[in-house]
């Protein structure tokens, strides 16, 4: 059994953590803000760059699983302490990096300490709460995955065209510090096994597959959009360069009210939370698709966008709380995994068809995706009704 956590402690270890994630997610991303500036001091191509951002995205799906294994008998409390030193340190080489090479070795190991990190950090951070309200906390500890791009992302950026790049990871550097010191003094010790989060709730091995193609394909979907909407706004809806940060920004606070929304269901109602956020984003996809052309359309679109992906990620974490036919660290690797297929493949597919069709294609595709997707949890949540 977990021991006894007070609200307060519980409370302080999913602000913990929820600052973790923001970190983690401002780290793999930050590199996009500060493209022009690391390639232009390391004497590197933008694409080069840019593969800093795919590679870390590689590392994750390969490492997650495999790291979830190797370290199932862990105590969370030493593990994720360890964790978080190892994005310190990586971060730190990154900050000292007078070559490519290094910079993609530091990068390197942030991306394994986030494999490891995303395994395990679901089920630590519910672990202490009642089960009736875990869904909602959840959705409040993606809240630091979700503010990273809306915050953590332009703040690095703007940090690193002031001071210099290497300064934003020498901060964030010093925030994992910070963190890891937090993560040792404030989290129990216990055998993973032991803890309230360490098993599925209602464990279906068939469904956990299912749950986790569709992830694959609904991320697929959105990523296949979302990594080329600069082109699409500018050639489709015909903004100008200097909008899309707004643009961009607006599409950020979507996704924060995404992610508040579904901390209101997820507890009562995790399958319609499910189905409804992914029905959302695929009205916005084909909206974007119908209506990009027009910029109050193109607006609209984005925001749902915004807001739909935020919360099908919380209602994702959720439901594999209910289905992971095993320990809830392998689930979480094998959610991040798809996640991370997903992010990879729609990135390519979009890279693709991109050059042939256009920009507007790419939003008839994507939601053609995620629909599939939201068919196939459809099918599934009324054959779970049946038996």
């Amino acid at each position: 059994m977990t021991p006894e956590v007070s609200p307060p402690r519980a409370t302080a270890v999913l602000v913990t953590l929820a600052l973790a994630a923001f970190a983690f997610v401002t780290t793999e991303l930050l590199p996009v803000g500060l493209l022009t500036h690391i390639a232009s001091d390391l004497d590197r191509s933008h694409s080069r760059v840019g593969m800093l951002v795919s590679g870390y995205a590689v590392v994750v799906v390969l490492a997650s699983v495999p790291l979830a294994r190797l370290t199932r008998r862990i105590p969370r409390r030493h593990l994720l302490g360890v964790t978080m030193l190892l994005f310190a340190a990586a971060n730190g080489t990154a900050a000292l990096a007078q070559s490519y090479a290094v910079l993609a070795g530091a990068r390197l190991g942030t991306a394994v300490a986030q494999a490891l990190f995303w395994s395990i950090a679901t089920a630590t951070v519910i672990g202490p709460f009642p089960v009736a309200v875990r869904g909602r906390v959840v959705a409040l500890f993606a809240t630091g995955a979700t503010l990273a791009p809306v915050l953590g992302v332009p703040l690095g950026t703007w940090l690193g065209q002031q001071a210099g790049w290497r300064t934003a990871f020498a901060v964030l550097a010093g925030v994992g510090l910070v963190i890891a010191g937090a993560v040792v003094a404030l989290l129990p010790s216990y055998p993973p096994a032991a803890g309230g989060g360490a098993r599925g709730t209602a464990p279906d091995g068939r469904r956990f597959a299912v749950l986790l193609v569709a992830t694959a394909l609904s991320i697929g979907g959105f990523l296949t959009v979302q990594t080329y909407i600069a082109p699409f706004l500018l050639d489709v809806s015909g903004f100008a360069d200097a909008a899309l940060t707004p643009l961009l920004f607006t599409a950020g606070v979507a996704g924060v009210l995404g992610t508040l929304l579904a901390a209101r269901t997820l507890d009562t109602r995790p399958i319609a939370s499910l189905l409804t956020a992914l029905g959302v984003g695929t009205a916005a996809l084909f909206g974007l698709y119908a209506l990009g052309v027009f910029p109050l359309g193109a607006v609209a679109s984005l925001a749902g966008l915004g807001l739909a992906y935020a919360a099908f990620a919380s209602a994702v974490q959720n439901r594999m709380l209910h289905l992971a036919p095993g320990s809830t660290d392998i689930a979480s690797a094998a959610v991040s995994t798809a996640f991370n297929v997903g992010i990879a493949g729609g990135s390519l597919l979009g890279g693709a068809l991109l050059p042939a069709s256009g920009a507007r294609a790419l939003a008839l595709v994507g939601g053609l995706l995620t629909l599939a997707a939201l068919v196939l949890l459809s099918r599934d949540a009324s054959r779970g009704r049946v038996g």
